[in-house]
């Protein structure tokens, strides 16, 4: 362990995992449940059009595999040698997708029977869908790469003095 990878760094990729299910399930079962109640109330007065109401719930639920396919590629990045940068990227990874889907769900005025509402209330987990998978490929990045990324460092040249240094400028 170093400096750069501290012994706690996997435990901000763990929350990232963590957070993206778990913001994106209450977001997807709070949009479910308001879309049941509609259910139930279309269901006692037209029966006839109750498999049609049924998209607003499988629209709901798409939201909550969102957060499952970034969580799985986060688990699956998660080791014990870890930088920081690695581990609060996948951290901002999950929140991202997490926070998304949990707005689309909470997100009461479009959750109702229109499609093309329902559509747009789905782009706020695919947004956070597309940031979170761009923040993890970057974090497999910087795992690949020889040195962290983030870190300056500063490394004195014996040519150059403070004499040089004037006559540059």
């Amino acid at each position: 362990m170093s400096d750069l990878c501290p012994v706690y760094a996997p435990f901000f990729s763990a929350m990232g995992c963590t957070s993206a299910i778990v913001f994106t399930c209450i977001g997807a079962s709070y949009g479910t449940a308001k879309s049941g109640v509609g259910i139930s109330a279309m269901s006692v007065l037209r029966p006839d059009l109750m498999m049609k109401c049924v998209v607003p719930v499988i629209m709901a639920g798409i939201i909550a595999i969102y957060g499952l396919v970034v969580s799985v590629l986060i688990a699956g990045d998660l080791s014990v040698n870890m930088s920081l940068a690695q581990g609060f990227t996948q951290l901002g990874a999950g929140l991202a997708v997490g926070l998304a889907g949990l707005a689309a769900g909470f997100c009461y005025r479009l959750f109702v029977g229109m499609i093309l509402i329902l559509i747009f209330a789905e782009v706020l987990g695919l947004y956070g869908l597309i940031v979170a998978l761009i923040m993890n490929t970057s974090s497999s990045a910087m795992k690949s790469a020889k040195r962290d990324i983030g870190v300056l460092e500063w490394i004195p040249d014996p040519q150059l003095s403070m004499d040089s240094c004037a006559t540059i400028f």
